[in-house]
């Protein structure tokens, strides 16, 4: 995306190669005994409270640069004139060290690859202490790669992404990116391993079903916006109906995003429901991931839809009344 200075940068799309050579390095860790994986189950909550730590300092210290950078440089999101607010969203918009981007860089590597990590050292935890994972902890760690893999696949769909447009590297995504996304996310393999689940195999393939339409959804809905952006002419989307906004740019409203505004979001929910039904009904801790991210992606489309407005106007207006629902068709 250009810049307010009519520049634009350039970006180092390399994050499933990154995860590639991080998964070489941990199975040479385990083959040659360096790293002891369920070390990181024994250790996990001084592990979190040192990446909390971790993202404070980070923060501190890209406030303290911001203030240094000329105005164009500073979050559009970010820059209020409140140094707590701002310190806290981000007061500088693209930190860089060279061409080295650090909010593009923590905004997927570590968190989804120490994501990932962490659910590799529950299932080994699991199988030191019962012989072999469970059919359950399998569900988890395999509905949560599959969720990575495609994130780091599809990496360049970030840049168009609210948190690299507008809000700048402050404490919520340090924060978010090194601690709060590895440390919660993984819950549900690290609840597996106190508390042991027996699957039925017609229970398991429901839940299968469950996620592959949820992953159906969120990839086909990001896809399409994707390729849109790329080029609005674009076989695969070219006889989509369209609103043209006074911005030169069209507002898609047929496909999955006539359906709802954020198809996107409804298929990550239907998923984030599939990681949790693994670890059965009869604790909360499992659901956490859900009911936060059911909180967060209704705060994310609440400020969405006022960034909308403010840019494409009574364009804008016209598209919530074609489709009024935001997340969930006929509910919300």
């Amino acid at each position: 995306m250009p810049l307010r200075d009519g520049t634009r940068l350039s970006y180092r799309i390399n994050g499933f190669q990154a995860f590639a050579i991080t998964s070489v390095l941990v199975v040479a860790g385990v083959a040659s005994g360096v790293l002891r994986l369920s070390a990181i189950y024994d250790g996990c909550v001084g592990l979190a409270v040192a990446a909390a730590i971790l993202s404070f300092v980070l923060a501190l210290l890209l406030y303290a640069r911001s203030l240094c950078v000329p105005e164009s440089a500073l979050a559009p999101g970010g820059n209020s004139g409140n140094p707590v607010y701002d310190f806290f969203i981000g007061h500088e918009l693209n930190p860089r060290i060279g061409s080295f981007d650090l909010k593009y860089f923590c905004e997927l590597r570590p968190g989804l690859i120490g994501w990932l990590l962490i659910n590799l050292a529950m299932l080994v935890k699991e199988s030191e202490l019962r012989g072999s994972p469970s059919l359950a902890m399998i569900l988890v760690n395999a509905f949560q790669l599959l969720y990575v893999v495609d994130a780091l696949w599809h990496e360049e769909a970030v840049l168009t992404t609210m948190d690299i447009v507008n809000d700048g590297f402050g404490f919520m995504l340090a924060f978010g990116d090194l601690a709060w996304v590895p440390f919660t996310y993984s819950l549900q393999a690290h609840f597996l391993v106190g508390h042991p689940q027996e699957l039925a195999l017609a229970t398991a393939a429901g839940i299968i079903l469950l996620n592959a339409l949820g992953y159906f959804i969120f990839r086909s809905a990001n896809s399409q916006k994707n390729t849109f952006r790329r080029n609005p002419n674009d076989p695969k989307v070219a006889a989509l109906e369209t609103i043209p906004t006074a911005t030169g740019r069209q507002l898609l409203v047929s496909g999955w995003w006539g359906l709802v505004r954020h198809p996107n979001y409804l298929g990550d929910l239907i998923m984030a429901l599939a990681w949790s039904l693994p670890c059965g009904l009869a604790h909360v801790l499992p659901y956490f991931y859900v009911i936060y991210f059911t909180v967060l992606l209704i705060h994310r489309e609440a400020r969405d839809e006022h960034q909308c407005r403010r840019k494409y106007g009574s364009a804008w207006n016209e598209y919530c009344k074609r489709v009024p629902y935001r997340i969930f068709p006929y509910v919300y």
